[in-house]
């Protein structure tokens, strides 16, 4: 018989002080007059060796009783009976003594056994604590990490029931406050050190600085040491009360600055004195003491003591040493110690005592039981020491913590400071209060750091770092146009139409309204220009009319001057009503008015134009033409014209007015306030008139322009509306591309330039005559005319009337004697056989355990089994019978020796299970004597068994003591692989952690992202959903709901359950429970059918035959374990008569129950309420629709026979030999348990095809078939296999199937079952606030980004020159824009630029076939052919502006444009300055000429070339024009153009070629006077008049214009210019040559008038 578990190691102090503390307060209750009066408490400490197999032989002993000897019914003071126990204070050993002295129900009060598991009273039902429940500190922790803004941590814990459910309800806890877990690690004393060194190397290599531990203190400990030797960076620790307030733990230097809870500080009054009143004398009485003494003074007590060390000289005193033992500035712990000792007594007291007239009276000879303390211990309320102690429902008291910070002292020693607390009791959001400085890591102050990724600042959003929990993302810059306007933001979201985001993108700003205003410069410049404009009109008008009765005031109409003069005072002003912020007003105001106003303008222009006109081509005699033309019908002619555009006008204004619009596309950062059109064809047809009028004006002064000079206005006019034509013309394509502002103040300078044209062509002159050449302002002088065309002087006299113009965790019990006798009463199996070696069973045959209350009067019955049958499990039985007597017959396995069996039925209760268990584990002979060599036949070899999980593990716990090997069929929980805790512990079913792993890979092959969890509330269902949603977890699944439920809770949790499943949006349930759970919850369902679900089982319940009855199942999938074949085992299942039957009450029961008949006088049936008729012999077995007789699903019946042959064959190994070939097992060899479970490990064999081994954990290979419900052809439903699951595979391998599968409602299409729908290529994920991750909203991809993946969660930018198509899934290559021959734009500039150059060509051959003409001769032919080569080169240079750029054309376009037209306008110079040198050098014998010969025009054109060839020379030398892809302009699309390289060079070219044209325009003006046959002075003066008009307009028309169309307006510019020059100088010299031969002669020419 093993010897007792002996205890090693040094003494725990502070545990020591924790059972004096008992002592202490038993003694001073016992002194207590009103606390249990007259009775004395009684204790027996017992030292549990931190070890679970000692709690639990202890434990046992207890609930023994303590008396040696004791007779019922005596009425004793029954000093032996154990009322309560106080302990234990780990968890783990609390749950392994709470399941044995339960069902004696003795109360359990613990001090410090935290785990939340043991608040279930279903489980624990006697089980009180006066500490805290781990599940209000892992709730208290999550919010203390959450309030310290740290969401990135590391997780160490305990290997234990303290630990792992400690550290599982903290990781829940923190996922709802959305803190992330970079690592969580378990670990134990116990463990080899290289796992320790492990834990503490990823602590060392992390990046989360806050680690939070779920630790007792001594494996704290081991793992702090092991730290000690190599330091890890600074770490923050967070610790639970087991460790953070260990005295003993404040050696650990480097933890100091940690923070945790602990339970609260406390004063027990005398509690020190008795402590420290120790003498040597009662040391020695005590070994415990005597121990503790020695160690501490480190002398010895007596002759005890192994080792030579001094003896105690009685000098020692205990108050001079530092220890936890006399430590009790810290009474947290000690407290609970002492009020679960009062609870205890206040129980007792309230059932042995009565209170009579105030006085308290206690019968100590009253008997009372335990369960009277257990009932009474429910209800305890008092007060002690002001501190309140009562339980809860489920034996919980009051959970109030003290927050703990681990501070240095003065003396740098480390102290325990609270420095806030935590009460549950209090509101949500209330129970947590610091009220003191923490002292941080390293002494800081600061709170440290510790997040995956920092903060994301307000401007940017959390995007999440691929294959990383949620607290690791990126911060990225919202996109333009959006805003986050809080640190974290997981999204960001758009300004408002009228908002755009500022600099930092984290608020939105009203975006500036942009409109000209009279407060910027551009404003203020040309409300100057328009003020002056109209100034100058003014005081034009007060000359006129200051000298309105001078001859040329008279003579050119001065009524239609005045009104010319107030229109043009209009024009001017209305270009005011364009600036300021528009309104409903101005913006009809505007446009109408100017439309008007210039009308009216054109009118009067119009009417002087006329008028002039008529009077000089009324010649005939005695016509007198000029009635019809007189001041009534001047004045009709311009009320008419102005009138039609007064009617546009108006019927504009009704119909569909301008009116204020805030224009939000063309620019993104503001709006542009402006005048929308209304009508557009209302603007246009104004506009258009106006242009038809102008055209009217122009082509009428043409015509006039060869009348007399002096009275002649026509030739002023037409100075004026080429003006008025090329500023209108040029206004078009500038005002269509300019953006914002920039359209109205392009029409203002169209409008102010056009108006000043007018003024200054028309008015200047005449107001210069006026004010300095008053001589000539006189009617002599206008009438001393050339000799006239069209007549006589009088002609000149009667007709001089002129003219006018218009502008985002082991159980052993043991008993020792030589003589050993059964105690108790034996349990008997349901089947045995006799053998050499017994192999054990216990398996849940019947449903139910019959349940019996104790009168603790009499001895206890065993428990019975109530309820049917489990046909199933009973043939699990019969296999395992069958699997034996396949062996007893083999000649290979075990020859000559004879296994037997003890088949037990557990009931289906734990209860039971246990007791049969300790029943297999004592042996099986009522009396035996050790040391005889028999054959053991009462020796259990190993067990098969049990089923269920939970009740496993409280076998295997009480074997384990025994080494006898336990082999499991169906018992799958993956707790059960923990050889530290299990060791004797294999099954032939694989762990629920490679299924769970299954599932989830199940689940995400079918794209089910959103799911319900149900579970049995049991170690199976718990573990097991447990390790399936750490896999969903990892595999990206996100749960509804999970929900755990057992058959054994009331009605209305199971209705509460079913109603989640109805309500919820999941469709597919994933059901990790056990048949027999699942049943009540189906037929919950049943009741009340909930919308259609797609069910997911285990293998549990998804192969049970018994659950396809529930037909709204149909489509249910799970994993099973494979089909196999059994040869013989139906024909043993089937041989069955009513004589074997009978013979077996199990089969006997089974018979009467299937064939509804009764065996002879069985105990059922005599014990039946319904008369049931005899079985008279023709029942047949085979004939029956039973689990049992149904062979076609081999899964777990499999199971059950493998383990049978795993344990024949471990036997096989221990006691056979192989010699020559030859087995021999002798059968008298005396093998141990210890040597079979040592087999066990080793075995590798086939069986019928099947491989049987173990893994290091004692699990197999798991494999699994995936099986499906389908309905047949009948109508009912099949397990049908589609699939296969191999868990040795490789990753990506493990799962295949091969069938089709049937789904929800006999559906063919994969149900859907998602929170989200998926999100399309072209948008991102946003995730919903407050939701799980799966749980989204679909955002459109900003402007310029894409996803081209379904649920992408985030949105990626195109490279620059890619832009999005318009679904945002693919990045198209930007379309490149540039002005292209392939375009009608560029089509019709190509055109016009060839049709120049054409014209010129024509032009220089018409020249050059007349070269000796006169007209040609004498404008200077050698200059006019240079100037029609130099504008044909102009013409053609258009073209190089034209397609995309390249280097070359690049530097071509601007230097060929410029050295051309320098060319063109030196050409021009050198004809004005020699026409203006022939004309003025008029005095005699000066021959001036000769300085201005060919040589010198040829120099001079030279000369002005080469200066702009050497500018051009030193802008492509320092810094060339260049292609260059513009990027900016617009987001969509490249606009590929030429860069200037140098913006000076580019200026420098245009100013210079500016420079020449005014230079020639002054000089032509100067030539405007002299003879007109010979003069091209006036076509020069038109010519530089378009000219220059045309390029100031091209300035702010160039700068404005965005893309190909700043090039459309420089090529306009040059083609303007260019046909400007052709026509106006050599269109009338072609006209003359062509068709006025007569005028082209010398003497024409030669005809000049008088001077």
């Amino acid at each position: 018989m093993p010897d007792p578990i002996r205890c090693s190691g040094s003494i725990n102090s502070r545990e020591l002080r924790f059972s004096r503390t008992v002592i202490f307060a038993i003694e001073e209750i016992n002194n207590s007059t009103e606390l249990l009066p007259g009775i004395k408490l009684g204790y027996q400490i017992y030292d549990s060796c931190a070890s679970v197999p000692v709690a639990v032989h202890v434990a046992f002993q207890l609930s023994s009783g303590l008396d040696p000897v004791i007779y019922t019914g005596d009425n004793c003071s029954q000093s032996g009976m154990v009322m309560a126990i106080v302990g234990e204070s780990g968890s783990t050993p609390s749950i392994s003594m709470s399941r044995i002295i339960g069902p004696f129900n003795i109360p359990q009060v613990s001090h410090f056994a935290t785990c939340a598991c043991l608040s279930d009273k279903q489980q624990y039902p006697s089980f009180f604590r006066t500490i805290p429940s781990d599940q209000f500190q892992a709730d208290a922790l999550a919010k203390l990490v959450k309030h310290f803004g740290w969401t990135w941590i590391g997780a160490i814990r305990s290997d234990s029931d303290y630990g792992n459910n400690g550290m599982a309800s903290f990781l829940d806890a923190a996922h709802k406050e959305g803190i992330c877990v970079e690592y969580s690690e378990s670990f134990y004393r116990t463990h080899p050190r290289s796992r320790i060194q492990r834990v503490a190397d990823i602590i060392r290599r992390s990046t989360a600085v806050v680690v939070v531990a779920f630790t007792s203190p001594g494996d704290m400990r081991i793992l702090l040491e092991e730290l000690s030797l190599k330091p890890s960076p600074p770490r923050q620790w967070i610790g639970t009360e087991s460790w953070v307030t260990d005295p003993d733990m404040l050696r650990f230097s480097f933890c100091a600055g940690a923070i945790g809870f602990g339970i609260e500080k406390s004063v027990i009054p005398g509690l020190r004195d008795f402590l420290l009143d120790l003498s040597p004398s009662k040391a020695a009485a005590s070994p415990v003491l005597t121990e503790f003494w020695e160690d501490e003074f480190n002398c010895r007590l007596g002759q005890r003591s192994a080792t030579k060390i001094n003896a105690c000289d009685g000098t020692e005193d205990i108050e001079t040493i530092q220890s936890p033992y006399t430590d009790t500035s810290q009474l947290r712990i000690t407290n609970m110690v002492y009020k679960a000792v009062y609870a205890i007594a206040h129980a007792i007291h309230n059932v042995m005592c009565q209170e009579t007239h105030s006085i308290t009276q206690c019968d100590k000879f009253t008997s009372i039981k335990s369960k009277q303390v257990l009932t009474q211990l429910k209800k305890v309320k008092f007060s002690q020491n002001g501190y309140d102690v009562s339980f809860d429902a489920n034996g919980d008291p009051v959970a109030t913590y003290e927050l703990i910070n681990w501070q240095k002292s003065e003396s740098g020693s480390i102290e325990l400071v609270t420095v806030g607390h935590y009460d549950a009791s209090l509101l949500v959001g209330q129970e947590f209060h610091i009220n003191r400085n923490l002292t941080w890591m390293e002494g800081g102050t600061q709170v440290p750091l510790s997040v995956c990724s920092d903060s994301c600042p307000a401007g940017t959003r959390k995007v999440l770092q691929k294959g990383k929990p949620i607290c690791c993302y990126d911060c990225i810059l919202c996109p333009e146009g959006e805003i986050s306007n809080a640190t974290d933001s997981p999204d960001c979201f758009p300004c408002s139409k009228e908002f755009w985001p500022n600099a930092k993108r984290d608020t939105c700003l009203p975006k500036p309204v942009e409109f000209l205003s009279f407060n910027e410069a551009l404003g203020i410049i040309l409300a100057a220009f328009s003020v002056g404009g109209a100034c100058l009109t003014i005081i034009t008008a007060a000359v006129f009319h200051r000298h309105r009765t001078s001859p040329i005031v008279r003579a050119n109409n001065s009524e239609l001057s005045f009104l010319l003069l107030f229109s043009l005072t209009l024009c001017f002003l209305c270009s005011l009503t364009f600036i300021g912020a528009p309104s409903e007003w101005s913006c009809m105001l505007r446009h109408t008015a100017f439309g008007i106003t210039f009308v009216l303008c054109m009118s009067c222009v119009l009417g002087k134009t006329i008028v002039v006109l008529m009077a000089f081509k009324a010649t005939l005699p005695g016509r007198n033409v000029m009635k019809w033309f007189g001041p009534p019908q001047q004045r009709m002619t311009v009320v008419s014209f102005t009138f039609i555009q007064v009617v546009i006008c108006t019927l504009w204004l009704v119909l569909s007015p301008p009116f204020p619009m805030k224009n939000l596309t063309t620019y993104k950062d503001r709006i542009i306030l402006e005048c929308a059109l209304g009508s557009a064809i209302g603007f246009w047809a104004v506009l258009g008139y106006i242009g038809l009028l102008a055209v009217f004006c122009f082509v009428l002064a043409v015509l006039a322009r060869k009348l007399p000079d002096n009275f002649n206005e026509a030739k002023l006019i037409t100075f004026s509306m080429l003006i008025f034509c090329a500023v209108w013309v040029t206004f078009i394509p500038a005002y269509i591309s300019s953006p914002g502002k920039f359209t109205v103040a392009v029409e203002i300078f169209a409008i102010l330039a056009s108006s000043f044209g007018l003024i200054l062509c028309i008015f200047a002159p005449k107001c210069f005559i006026i004010l300095f050449k008053p001589e000539k302002n006189t009617k002599k002088h206008l009438m001393n005319k050339t000799v006239a065309l069209n007549g006589s002087g009088d002609g000149v006299k009667q007709r001089a009337q002129l003219t006018e113009e218009r502008t985002g965790v082991g159980l052993s019990t043991e008993a020792s004697s030589v003589k050993c006798k059964l105690q108790g009463t034996t349990r008997l199996p349901a089947f045995s056989m006799y053998g050499d070696y017994i192999i054990g069973g216990v398996l849940p045959i019947h449903h139910y355990a019959h349940t019996v209350k104790h009168n603790y009067t009499t001895m206890p019955k065993p428990h019975r089994c109530s309820g049917s049958i489990d046909p199933r499990h009973l043939r699990f039985s019969r296999t395992m019978i069958f699997a034996i007597e396949e062996i007893n017959n083999s000649t290979e396995l075990l020859p000559g020796i004879k296994l037997g069996y003890q088949i037990y039925d557990s009931c289906s209760s734990m209860l039971v299970a246990v007791h049969v268990t300790f029943q297999l584990s004592s042996g099986l002979d009522p009396v035996f004597y050790t040391g005889d060599n028999c054959s053991q036949s009462g020796t259990v070899m190993a067990i098969v068994g049990e089923s269920e999980s939970t009740r496993s593990i409280s076998m295997s716990r009480i074997i384990r003591p025994f080494n006898i090997p336990q082999v499991s069929h169906f018992a799958t929980c993956a707790c059960l692989s923990d050889k530290q805790q299990y060791p004797s512990f294999f099954r032939t079913v694989p762990s629920d952690q490679f299924q769970a792993d299954a599932l989830a890979k199940l689940v995400k092959h079918f794209g089910w992202t959103w799911i319900g969890a149900i579970r049995s509330d049991s170690d199976y269902g718990n573990n097991g959903m447990a390790s399936f949603l750490d896999a969903a977890h990892k595999e990206g699944i996100c749960v509804e709901y999970s929900e755990s439920f057992h058959q054994t809770h009331p009605r209305s949790r199971i209705q509460r359950v079913a109603d989640i499943i109805r309500r919820s949006t999941a469709v597919v349930v994933v059901a990790f429970t056990t048949p027999g759970d699942l049943r009540f919850l189906l037929e919950e369902l049943s009741l009340k059918l909930s919308p259609p679900r797609q069910w997911i089982g285990t293998e549990s319940w998804v192969t049970d035959p018994g659950m396809l009855k529930f037909s709204f199942c149909a489509g249910a999938i799970g994993f099973g374990i494979e089909k196999s074949v059994i040869p013989g085992l139906r024909d043993f299942l089937l041989d069955l008569s009513p004589s074997k039957v009978a013979a077996s009450p199990v089969l006997t029961e089974f018979w009467e129950d299937e064939f509804n008949c009764r065996l002879g006088q069985s105990k059922k049936s005599l014990g039946s309420a319904t008369k049931k008729n005899a079985c008279d012999g023709t029942e047949d077995i085979e004939t029956i629709q039973s689990p049992y007789t149904d062979t076609s699903q081999l899964r777990i019946t499999n199971m059950v026979y493998k383990a049978v042959y795993a344990i024949a064959h471990a036997i096989h190994n221990a006691m056979c030999q192989e010699t020559h070939s030859i087995t021999q097992c002798d059968k008298f060899t005396s093998i141990k348990s210890k040597q079979v479970l040592t087999q066990l490990k080793k075995v590798k064999f086939s069986q019928n095809g099947y491989d049987v081994s173990f893994d290091a954990n004692g699990d197999p290979v798991a494999t699994y078939e995936l099986i499906n419900w389908q309905k047949s052809e009948s109508g009912s439903i099949e397990l049908v296999t589609v699939g296969h699951y191999d868990a040795s595979l490789p990753v990506g391998q493990e799962f295949h199937i091969n069938r089709n599968l049937t789904w929800v409602e006999g559906g063919t299409q994969v149900p859907l079952s998602v929170c989200s729908d998926s999100c399309p290529a072209g948008t991102r994920k946003v995730l919903q606030k407050g939701k799980p991750i799966c749980c989204y909203d679909c955002i459109l991809c900003p402007e310029g980004e894409i996803s081209n993946a379904t649920d992408s969660p985030e949105c990626f930018p195109c490279s620059k020159e890619f832009w999005p198509n318009a679904k945002r899934d693919t990045c198209l290559r930007k379309p490149v824009e540039f002005l292209s021959f392939n375009e009608g734009l560029g089509i019709i500039l190509a055109a016009f630029s060839v049709g120049g150059a054409c014209l010129t060509i024509i032009t220089a051959a018409v020249f050059h076939r007349h070269r000796t003409s006169p007209i040609v001769r004498a404008n200077n032919s050698e200059l006019s052919f240079l100037l029609l080569f130099s504008l044909t080169l102009c013409f053609l240079c258009s073209l190089t502006f034209i397609g995309a750029p390249s280097e070359w054309s690049c530097m071509l376009r601007h230097t060929a444009f410029g050295i051309t037209f320098v060319l063109c306008m030196s050409c021009v110079l050198g004809k004005t300055i020699v026409v203006l040198m022939a004309f003025t050098a008029t005095l005699p014998g000066r021959n001036v000429m000769k300085w201005f010969g060919p040589p010198q025009q040829r120099m001079t054109v030279v000369s002005f070339t080469f200066i702009q060839v050497v500018i051009c020379t030193l802008w492509l030398v320092l810094s060339p024009p260049f292609p260059m892809k513009n990027l900016t302009t617009y987001k969509e699309r490249i606009i590929l153009e030429c860069a200037l390289g140098s913006a000076i060079g580019f200026w420098a070219v245009l100013g210079y070629i500016g420079l020449l044209a005014v230079f020639c325009f002054v000089l032509a003006v100067l030539a405007r006077k002299l003879p007109d046959h010979f003069n091209e002075a006036k076509l020069i003066t038109f010519s530089m008049l378009i000219f220059c008009a045309v390029w100031v307009t091209f300035i702010p028309a160039y700068v404005s214009s965005p893309g190909k169309f700043s090039v459309a307006v420089e090529i306009f510019a040059i083609l303007a210019s260019s046909f400007g020059l052709i026509l106006c100088i050599f269109a009338p010299k072609c006209f003359i040559i062509l068709f006025k031969p007569e005028k082209n002669t010398k003497k024409h020419l030669m005809n000049k008038s008088q001077f």
